[in-house]
């Protein structure tokens, strides 16, 4: 009989809490009610193949996506604040049957397709969760669209199996038990909110705590309270310390954290240090993305250096290669190689497109477009994206990200941002976009000499340009192609 993704439904506990959101919450017996109730009733009589789920955050929301995976529907997560362009081109490309939303979601004015179904948990009734048997693991759990920085968002088929093997490897590398409260305010229309966030805790029976919204005051709350591990991302790290910088009682309360995780973006070091200064602690990075969910880690009991996402996580496979595709097999923490991986934990295809399904893989290892170095005992630094952050200067290949985090070292630096730009000499020169602290004031060549005082001095900026902030998602990366001459000028108007 093919495995359950969630084990723990069927024990229908009626004293734990899976799912927790400021305004409600709901036991682990009501979920099943109400997830085997949506599977056995909307889902079981639609046939569709796909089902979209109107991401907001709340707990219909998560209902809604555990009712689709008990019923074997794929799901289709919808950023609620979508353009109308990327709206219409995930609900064209797709084509889910049914829109499933909470009670009083306001729907964008013409949005036209899939019929909508409310979930309504005040009409949860007494139905036991279906026992009849899941699909395999190869049948699609999620379609999850990518930014469209390279195009049109792609929608990335991840099948079952890649979610119920990641979430194990993650409970062995994070010692992750069903007596973790996983506190988070993580969007839940990508894998970092949805699969870890939400899914994780779940399949190994332990409670989801989503905050609603961020602010450095609900994080503090649920630590003090029951919460035991906190996922962010950088910019929540930042604003945390900060806080915590003002109110030692928030730095108290996130000392009671098992484990603070960081991903989406590397962690600066500055950030991390200033972390362990207001609350004794060691944020825990780790490195995954949409196509792979988590490639690496660091472990619960390992060394957290700032700057490393650790090995790989058991199952996955990794390794780096030179731009012939040559495996690199030194481990020199030096060597630039690109990423690629294979293992349970790979996406099925790109919907529709099975041309960038085959031009992302070679030899049925995945490329993943990320560059990094590899240290003695198998930890790997990522150091930025081949399309963005590869930077072909005099000779040398330079990783943007090592030249950012030198950047956040010097104490007037608030952000950074590291590209590459035509030069007829170097062929490209090295160019920073930089968010100054407030009040902070540097001299012409001072952060270059400070790069080059920390890394090399071929690693120095050419170009220093100050600007207000970076253009940043949702989960907190910068969006380099919206680095421009347009961009100075909007801020030399400013």
């Amino acid at each position: 009989m093919t495995e359950r993704l969630f084990p723990s439904l069927a024990r229908a506990d009626g004293e734990r809490i899976a799912i927790r959101f400021p305004d409600r919450s709901i036991d682990y017996a009501t979920l099943a009610r109400a997830s085997g109730e949506l599977a056995a009733g909307v889902l079981s009589d639609c046939g569709a193949g796909r089902v979209a789920v109107w991401a907001q955050p709340r707990l219909e929301t998560c209902v809604a996506v555990v009712g689709a995976l008990v019923a074997g529907v794929a799901i289709v997560p919808i950023n609620p604040k979508s353009g109308a362009r990327e709206l219409e081109h995930v609900l064209e490309d797709s084509r889910p049957e049914l829109l499933l939303t909470g009670p009083g979601a306001k729907l964008p004015a013409g949005l036209d397709g899939p019929r909508r179904v409310t979930i309504d948990l005040d009409l949860v009734g007494d139905a036991g969760l279906s026992a009849a048997p899941e699909p395999g693991g190869e049948a699609p759990a999620l379609v999850v669209y990518t930014s469209g920085t390279t195009g049109a968002p792609k929608g990335v088929v991840l099948p079952r199996r890649a979610i119920a093997s990641n979430l194990d490897a993650l409970y062995d590398a994070w010692d992750w038990t069903e007596a973790d409260v996983v506190a988070h305010a993580l969007p839940l229309f990508h894998v970092h909110g949805l699969v870890l966030g939400i899914l994780g805790p779940l399949r190994r029976g332990g409670t989801a705590r989503h905050l609603g919204g961020f602010s450095p005051q609900a994080v503090a709350d649920a630590l003090a309270e029951d919460a035991t591990v906190l996922f962010g991302v950088p910019t929540m790290y930042r604003r945390l310390a900060d806080a915590a910088e003002q109110d030692p009682a928030i730095g108290r309360a996130l000392s009671r954290a098992r484990l603070l995780v960081s991903g989406s973006a590397p962690l600066p070091a500055a950030e991390h240090e200033r972390i362990e200064r207001v609350c004794g602690s060691r944020v825990l990075e780790r490195y995954g993305m949409t196509e792979t969910l988590m490639n690496a880690a660091v472990r619960a009991d390992g060394e957290r250096r700032p700057g490393y996402v650790g090995p790989p996580l058991p199952g996955v496979q990794l390794r780096l290669v030179d731009d012939a595709g040559d495996p690199i097999e030194v481990s020199d923490d030096r060597t630039i190689g690109e990423i690629e991986v294979r293992g349970p934990n790979l996406f099925a295809e790109y919907l529709n497109r099975p041309d960038a399904t085959a031009a992302a893989s070679r030899d049925r290892w995945f490329q993943t477009g990320d560059l990094a170095t590899r240290s003695a005992d198998g930890y790997i630094r990522i150091v930025g994206r081949r399309a963005t952050d590869l930077i072909k200067s005099g000779g040398y290949k330079l990783g943007a990200g090592e030249i950012e985090g030198a950047l956040r070292e010097h104490p007037g630096v608030e952000d950074a941002a590291v590209t590459g730009e035509q030069d007829p000499d170097l062929g490209e020169r090295v160019v920073a976009w930089v968010v100054l602290r407030s009040g902070a004031t540097v001299q012409e060549g001072e952060l270059a000499d400070h790069v080059a005082s920390l890394l090399a001095p071929h690693k120095r900026p050419r170009v220093v340009h100050l600007i207000d902030e970076l253009p940043r998602n949702e989960l907190g990366k910068v969006q380099k192609q919206r680095l421009s001459a347009e961009q100075l000028a909007d801020a030399a108007r400013r």
